[in-house]
Order: structure tokens, then C-alpha cells, then sequence
């Protein structure tokens, strides 16, 4: 079978440790002529839905590839490792609800399988399944191996996923679920882009008069400014500051915008 000659990693687990490494080792062992991007290593540690918005904020940008994703607090419980085919590649990782956002953008799951196989994975530590079951079946499936190769098929139905992140809207209202604060302080909400169109020429956020725009300058210096971001999702920011800190949230928080 025809393999792919990009792999990406997106975990949790920073850059003062060797654990990084150790995935672009195995995969280099295996797999060395397969080039490697990682996406991030700062996912907040455990952050599940946090790790699965920004797979499924980048995968649809890559080209195709084996996307191996670890955000899994989960580790050595009872919870499966899973590889999943879609149109767009191959997604490796907890069965937790990391990869199924990420999944949909590349076309739907058309084949799924647990990650068992005994003669692939021997002696697989209980806490670092990054580096001894997820990188080495991503390499393996790199190289063009079967997913079946890996363990028994799983019905996708059966795959967990994380609840819908709220969305609420009424007349000349809207409530919406912060999904990310990026490195910039910008606040990315669940409602898309469009939900700009349906609020007024000036919004209020927790008391505080935001303009509608399309980039940060669009707002005086200081100044919020509520936009469609580069992923096409509602966002706030202030221009030259930190909307989460002037906003006082967090993911997971929810904004009602005026």
C-alpha cells in the first residue's frame, strides 16, 4: 500500500524534557526518510479539547500525512489507542475525543482500528505510549503498512467524543464558549465567523464596548475589536494587548457578547 512521506506531532508534553525527542527517535528509526512537523508541544498538560482545537485548526494546512496526536491523561487506564483512515490521512492517538475534530476536517472516518498488536507493540511502557505505540504504528502506517496490521477494527460510532462547546443566540445576543487563547492573548470563541454579521456595529463583553473588524488595527490602541479569526471562528482581541486578561477568561469559560 502507498505510505505518506509527512508525519506530524501535536502533544502536551513541553520542551524541557526528552519526550519529544524520543517520538522523532522512533519514528527516525523505523521511518527515516519520512519528514516530521511538529505542530505544538505546549498544549496545556491534559488539555484534551484544547489539543483537539488545534489539531483540527491545522491538519486541514498539511499535506497528507500521518497525524499522531498525544494529549492523554489517560495514559495505562483502560482507554484505547486507536489509528483512524479519512480521506485526508491517517490520525494515531488516545481514544479520548483528541483526534475526532480533526478527523471531520479531513473527510470523515472511513476506517478505524485499536492499537493491540502484540508483535508491533511488545513491551509497551504503562506511561509513555507516545513513544511505544503511537510513533511506532505512525511509522509503520508512514511506510504504507495496513491499518489492520496494527489490531482489530473499531466501529467509529464507538469512538468517544468531547461534548459540543456552547453556542447560544438570541435576539441581539450571543453567548459562546471560549475554545483557545492563543500566545497573543487573543480569545477564540466557539461560533463561527459568521456570527459577526448578526451583531451590531458596537458590542459589549462583560461591560466593555468592543468594535466589529476584520483585523487588530481595526480597534484604537487598547481598544477591543470582535472578528472573524484566521480559522474562521469569532474572536476578540485588543490591539497592542491581551483580551483574555482584560476579559478575565480562560478555555472553557463562557462570553456573551451585546
Amino acid at each position: 500500500m502507498p505510505g505518506y512521506a509527512w508525519l506530524s506531532l501535536t502533544t502536551d508534553y513541553g520542551l524541557s524534557d526528552g519526550f519529544v525527542a524520543a517520538c522523532h527517535g522512533v519514528v527516525a528509526r523505523i521511518a527515516p526518510a519520512v519528514r516530521v512537523i511538529d505542530v505544538s508541544h505546549l498544549v496545556p498538560a491534559g488539555d484534551v479539547a484544547r489539543g483537539a482545537t488545534v489539531l483540527a485548526q491545522t491538519v486541514g494546512h498539511l499535506p497528507p500525512a500521518v497525524h499522531v496526536a498525544v494529549v492523554d491523561p489517560g495514559v495505562g487506564t483502560a482507554r484505547r489507542g486507536v489509528a483512524l483512515r479519512t480521506p485526508g490521512g491517517l490520525l494515531v492517538g488516545p481514544d479520548n475525543g483528541l483526534l475526532l475534530r480533526a478527523a471531520s476536517v479531513l473527510g470523515g472516518i472511513t476506517e478505524a482500528v485499536e492499537l493491540t498488536s502484540v508483535e508491533w507493540f511488545p513491551a509497551p511502557s504503562r506511561t509513555f505510549h507516545g513513544r511505544d505505540i503511537f510513533a511506532p504504528a505512525a511509522a509503520r502506517f508512514a511506510l504504507g503498512a495496513p491499518l489492520a496490521d496494527a489490531g482489530p477494527a473499531v466501529d467509529p460510532a464507538s469512538l468517544l467524543r468531547l461534548p459540543e462547546p456552547v453556542v447560544r443566540e438570541g435576539d441581539g445576543w450571543l453567548e459562546a464558549e471560549v475554545l483557545t487563547v492563543d500566545h497573543f492573548g487573543n480569545v477564540q470563541l466557539a461560533a463561527t465567523g459568521s456570527a459577526l454579521r448578526r451583531l451590531g456595529p458596537v458590542v459589549r463583553i462583560g461591560g466593555h464596548p468592543a468594535g466589529r473588524g476584520d483585523t487588530f488595527g481595526d480597534a484604537p490602541p487598547g481598544g477591543l475589536v470582535v472578528y472573524p479569526d484566521s480559522a474562521d471562528q469569532l474572536a476578540v482581541a485588543v490591539n497592542g494587548g491581551r483580551a483574555d486578561e482584560l476579559l478575565g477568561v480562560t478555555p472553557g469559560d463562557v462570553l456573551r457578547l451585546e
